[in-house]
């Protein structure tokens, strides 16, 4: 069993209990760790009777140890905060944990995009910070449930670099609980690299109001518009020191023309009329193309579609 320093199992408290934060709470749980969530619309039904995971490592039941409505009502503060809370509009995510927060938290940060973590070092400077890629399918299936649809590999490291011993403890705790795990010392090359699939994905399925990533690729048209994206976004990586290799972007289209059909986090979000990662997944890398002076058209309309519509549905929602 991992454990923390101390020689007790670790404790963790998971902030977004959502479908990523449930299944990688859970996985931790399996492996020893002492897990909580932090449950708003789904807690009586948490604290009820867990959360129904449906994984390709093995259905469970995942029942936490504390079922929390806020992250101030834990008793003590815990060993690793897992924030998997999206960064969009309106959403204070240093608020969230702050009050959780004590010297030797470590927060571990799980989320899609460029440029992320930064408001949390700021926020919480003298907190370790491990930023995490989750490469995986999975989805909210209903009040406490979650599906695990493909993939899982995680990939970590402590920001902005390097990979520390609170780093090692939990890559350990997943392997034990069998999620594929990667320590990564340059973790910002890794944001890119994942960042290239959700950044030509993400805003398509959403802007084609809800497209599936097998009817992405199914025209050549939209075959040629996914590649055209991502060369832009590894353009962009490239002028910002984390070059990707060319074969890489071949090798992303084919394994997602493989998957199953899947709709991407941003088309679930705006089908759900919930706000979309523009800001993360698009808007940071256009600013970062125009720090550098990388050309970006694609990524331009995109983001500039992305953000017409998410403004229509915020003035829908206020004329409600």
């Amino acid at each position: 069993m991992a454990q923390a320093e101390t020689g007790r199992p670790a404790r963790v408290l998971v902030v977004g209990a959502g479908a990523i934060g449930a299944l990688y709470g859970g996985m931790l749980a399996r492996a020893g760790a002492e897990v909580s969530v932090v449950c708003r619309s789904d807690h009586d039904a948490v604290a009820a009777s867990g959360f129904d995971i449906q994984t390709s490592w093995g259905d469970f039941v995942f029942r936490p140890a504390h079922v929390l409505r806020a992250a101030a009502d834990v008793a003590e503060p815990p060993d690793y905060i897992l924030l998997a809370v999206k960064m969009v509009r309106g959403v204070d995510r240093p608020a969230l944990i702050r009050q959780a927060i004590g010297p030797h938290t470590v927060i571990v940060l799980v989320g899609n995009g460029i440029g992320i973590e930064q408001e949390l070092a700021d926020a919480f400077p003298h907190n370790e910070l491990i930023s995490v890629l989750a490469f995986v399918a999975a989805t909210r299936t209903g009040p406490a449930a979650v599906r695990h649809q493909a993939l899982g590999r995680l990939v970590m490291g402590s920001f902005p670099e390097g990979v520390s011993p609170a780093v090692q403890r939990l890559a350990s705790l997943f392997a034990q609980a069998g999620v594929p795990c990667d320590a990564q010392p340059r973790v910002a090359d890794a944001r890119w690299l994942k960042n290239l699939w959700n950044i030509a994905f993400n805003p398509i399925s959403a802007l084609g109001g809800g497209l599936d990533t097998q009817a992405i690729l199914a025209p050549a048209e939209g075959t040629e518009f996914v590649r055209r994206v991502m060369r832009e976004a590894a353009a962009v990586a490239a002028a910002s020191g984390s070059p990707i290799a060319d074969e890489v972007i071949e090798n992303t289209i084919a394994s997602t023309r493989a998957m199953a059909p899947y709709k991407t986090s941003m088309a679930i979000d705006y089908l759900a009329g919930r706000p979309m990662e523009i800001e993360p997944i698009l808007g940071n890398v256009v600013r970062a193309a125009r720090t550098h002076g990388v050309p970006v058209p694609g990524l331009e309309a995109l983001y500039a579609l992305a953000c017409m519509v998410q403004y229509r549905d915020e003035v829908g929602a206020r004329a409600v």
